[in-house]
C-alpha cells in the first residue's frame, strides 16, 4: 500500500514545507493540497516549494475543479510544476465544492469536468487539443505524463472515473462503501475496454493515532464534509441507486457553514455520531489503523491519503512513519 497526506493550505509556508519534508522522510509517497482559494492559500505556489523541498514524493491537488481556473491555465501551471519537480505532478480534480460554494456558485457539471480532464492532460503532456473551438498547444512543455485522479461518489462520476481516469479519489474510510465505489469504477473501466486494475484507488480520510475519544472528536468534522456531497447525490439520484450506508446518516443534518469547512470542533458536525466517525475515519491505537488499512486494501485500495488536519500534525506523521507505514508497505490491493 502507498501512503499520501493532504493538508489545508492554512499553515505558514515554513510549516507546510517542514511537514512535507518530514512526511517524505517518514515514507509518505504523495503530498496533496486542498484547492479552495478563498478559504485557504492558493496551492500552486506552495506545490512549487514542496517540489523543491522533496526528491521523490509525487504532488498534486486534492482537489481542483474546472472553474476556479480555466483549464488551459491549470494545464500551464501543472506543466511548469512538472519542470520544477522533474515530472512528479498529479492532477486531482472534481466538480468543485467549497471553492465554488463560498463564491455563491454551484459545482460544475460532469460534462465540464470530463472536458477539463481531456484538455489539461493533453496540454500538459505536449499534445494539441481543441478547446471551445480553438486548437491549443503548450509548445514549451516538457511533456511529462500527468496522472489524473477524479473525485466523486455518484454513479456518473464513478463511471467517468473508470472510463478516463488514472485513479479514483474516494473521500471515505469505510471498507464497505469503498467496495461499492470500486465495483462501479471497475465495471465502467471494463465496459470501456480498459484493464480495471490499471485504475488506481485512493481512500482519503482523516486519521488520528491515540486515544479513541480524542480521535473521534478531532475527526468528527469529516463525515459532515462528506455529507455535503451525499446531500447532492440524494437530491439527484433515486435512493435505491445509492448505498444506504452512505445516505442514511445525513437525515438529521441541518445545514453546513462553509466558513468552518474541514474544521476540528465545527458545529457542522453536531449530527455526526461516534459510529459514523468510526466508519468513515481511522482512529484509535496503531493496531486499529493497521487492521482497517488491511481491510481497505482487500477492498481494492492502492493508496491511503491521510487528511492531516486534525491537530498534532507532526506527531501524527511521526507515528504513521514509525508504526503503520512499515507494517503495510508490502500489502497489495485486491485485484479485479
Amino acid at each position: 500500500m502507498q501512503f499520501g497526506f493532504t493538508i489545508k493550505p492554512e499553515h505558514s509556508v515554513e510549516r507546510t514545507i517542514a511537514i512535507t519534508r518530514q512526511a517524505e522522510a517518514a515514507g509518505f509517497e504523495y503530498g496533496w493540497l486542498f484547492d479552495s482559494h478563498v478559504l485557504w492559500r492558493d496551492p500552486y505556489p506552495l506545490l512549487a516549494l514542496m517540489a523543491q523541498a522533496t526528491t521523490t514524493m509525487r504532488l498534486g491537488t486534492c482537489v481542483t475543479n474546472p472553474a476556479t481556473r480555466e483549464p488551459s491555465v491549470t494545464a500551464s501551471s501543472l506543466a511548469v510544476l512538472n519542470e520544477v519537480s522533474g515530472g512528479r505532478m498529479d492532477l486531482g480534480i472534481g466538480r468543485g465544492d467549497s471553492a465554488r460554494r463560498v463564491l455563491g456558485k454551484p459545482p460544475t457539471s460532469m460534462k465540464d469536468l470530463e472536458q477539463a480532464v481531456h484538455v489539461i492532460r493533453a496540454l500538459v503532456e505536449g499534445r494539441g487539443i481543441e478547446f471551445e473551438g480553438t486548437m491549443l498547444e503548450l509548445p514549451w512543455t516538457s511533456g511529462h505524463q500527468l496522472p489524473v485522479w477524479i473525485a466523486g461518489y455518484g454513479p456518473v462520476a464513478l463511471k467517468l472515473t473508470g472510463r478516463i481516469a488514472d485513479g479514483a479519489m474516494l473521500q471515505n474510510g469505510d471498507p464497505d462503501l469503498i467496495r461499492w465505489f470500486v465495483s462501479q469504477v471497475r465495471d465502467s473501466a471494463a465496459d470501456a475496454g480498459r484493464d480495471p486494475n490499471h485504475v488506481q484507488v485512493m481512500a482519503a480520510a482523516p486519521a488520528h493515532v491515540g486515544d479513541l475519544a480524542d480521535g473521534r472528536d478531532r475527526t468528527r468534522w469529516f463525515p459532515a464534509l462528506v455529507g455535503n456531497h451525499v446531500v447532492d447525490l440524494v437530491n439527484k439520484y433515486p435512493r435505491e441507486d445509492l448505498p444506504e450506508e452512505l445516505t442514511a446518516y445525513v437525515r438529521d443534518r441541518e445545514g453546513y457553514d462553509y466558513l468552518h469547512h474541514a474544521e476540528v470542533g465545527s458545529s457542522n458536525a453536531s449530527f455526526v455520531t461516534d459510529e459514523i466517525v468510526d466508519r468513515f475515519c481511522l482512529v484509535g491505537e496503531p493496531e486499529q489503523h493497521i487492521a482497517r488499512l488491511r481491510t481497505l486494501a482487500e477492498a481494492g485500495v492502492n493508496q491511503f491519503n491521510l487528511y492531516l488536519m486534525n491537530g498534532n500534525e507532526e506527531e501524527q506523521v511521526e507515528l504513521y512513519g514509525k508504526h503503520i507505514i512499515p507494517a503495510l508497505r508490502d500489502v497489495a490491493p485486491a485485484r479485479a
